[in-house]
């Protein structure tokens, strides 16, 4: 089978698949990230945990391989394989949060990866960046399901911070990342089990983040240190009025509120004077109950988001490299839903947990891994060499409202002993 790699390094693999052809379904433009699920009010936040704490743990992102399932070479039937389990193929993402699927030649190109989450039954949507920005996509197509992750060598120095994906008011419920060509070195898919965070974070913290809630900025525009050089009575109502222009131009593009403010320094600057206008987005939950499971899952991107956090890793991992405008503008920072700034010590508590429940995955050519994004939060590793990851966002799935059903009616048998 072709390797992906040399002149190939920036496409998958072209070969063909046996059996595998694409639908209209996936030519069509996908229809948006659904709307995130926020969930009901946990009453008792501490209580919850605690008592979480003396549950045993779930397994998390176990491993599938071809060989162990007797189709390694085998591409029709790994297709097969796939068509036949898928049942209980997405109960294990819901059980495990993620599943690790390994030595699949089918899943070496775009057009067998997309035949392989569609024998799942996954329904794929559009990236919940598409409204904001335009994540390019592997086979560089406009409305191709298919996005690129995170592979650009200008990127490779910068450590990914763990997330859940979503942006403001939408979320998809899972994902498939899939490796099309690895990098020489690093580069590694990482996951973490958002209810292991919640288990293993300081009961204070919980508390304290859920009662206060969290909020991100999101956009920072550094670019009106100028107006320091203006008269003292000229500043107050022109940036009264540039203020109101920006306000108005972001809120047309997202679809949700932003609150802009000024300050000064900025996240990302050591010069503590320069003017910049910072964009926050909605107070929202740290915590929310799983939308089929009912557990409590850490949903929050404090580790990818937080300014100190990351200058914290500029120092193993060198300074952030900025090609771009819009790099330099996209800037993100968390702090309480008041818009309290959180403690190093609270940072230091989710940072130290994170790093405890990061698995790294070195994938190989093929390898994917499907993902529960309200269960498993995912990153990536710095890299040397060419990396060539992919990613599919799925509103959801066949057979999602019936695992749902299931959930509830196993919660009432439990209520009843």
């Amino acid at each position: 089978q072709p390797s992906g790699r040399g002149s190939a390094a920036f496409s998958p693999a072209a070969r063909p698949n046996a059996g595998v052809s694409l639908s209209e379904s996936e030519v069509a433009e996908p229809p948006l990230a659904p709307l995130t699920i926020w969930g009901d009010e946990i009453s008792d936040i501490r209580a919850v945990q605690a008592q979480y704490r003396k549950s045993k743990s779930p397994q998390f992102a176990p491993e599938i391989t071809a060989a162990s399932l007797g189709v390694e070479g085998d591409v029709d039937a790994q297709l097969q394989y796939f068509r036949d389990n898928a049942s209980e193929i997405k109960s294990k993402m819901e059980d495990c949060a993620a599943v690790v699927f390994r030595g699949f030649d089918l899943m070496k190109s775009q057009e067998g990866f997309q035949a392989m989450y569609e024998a799942l039954g996954m329904k794929v949507c559009l990236d919940p960046l598409h409204s904001v920005s335009a994540r390019p996509t592997v086979d560089g197509k406009k409305g191709s399901p298919v996005y690129e992750a995170v592979n650009k060598e200008s990127r490779k120095n910068f450590f990914i911070g763990m997330h859940n994906e979503f942006v403001g008011t939408r979320a998809p419920r899972a994902a498939a990342f899939v490796c099309f060509k690895a990098a020489e070195t690093g580069g590694e898919f990482l996951v973490a089990d958002g209810r292991a965070m919640f288990r293993d974070l300081n009961p204070d913290v919980v508390e304290r983040l859920y009662e206060r809630g969290i909020r991100y900025s999101v956009m920072e525009l550094p670019f009106f240190g100028w107006i320091d050089g203006l008269p003292e009575p000229v500043q107050g109502p022109l940036m009264a009025g540039i203020k109101g222009l920006a306000s108005a131009a972001i809120n047309a593009k997202v679809d949700f509120n932003v609150d802009l403010r000024w300050g000064e320094g900025g996240a990302y600057t050591d010069e503590e004077e320069v003017k910049f206008l910072q964009a926050r987005a909605p107070s929202q939950p740290p915590i929310v109950l799983h939308p089929v499971t009912g557990e409590p899952t850490w949903f929050c991107n404090v580790h990818s988001h937080s300014s100190k956090l990351r200058k914290d890793r500029e120092s193993v991992y060198g300074a952030e490299r900025f090609e771009d405008g819009a790099s330099r503008i996209n800037k993100s920072d968390m702090f309480f839903g008041d818009d309290g700034d959180i403690s190093d010590e609270d940072l230091k508590n989710m940072d130290e947990v994170t790093m405890k429940n990061i698995k790294y995955v070195k994938m190989s050519e093929g390898d994917v891994v499907l993902l529960d994004n309200y269960k498993c939060m995912h990153g990536r590793n710095v890299f040397d060499g060419t990396r060539k990851h992919g990613v599919a966002w799925f509103e959801g799935w066949e057979g999602e409202e019936e695992m749902k059903a299931d959930a509830m009616k196993a919660k009432k048998e439990v209520s009843l002993v």
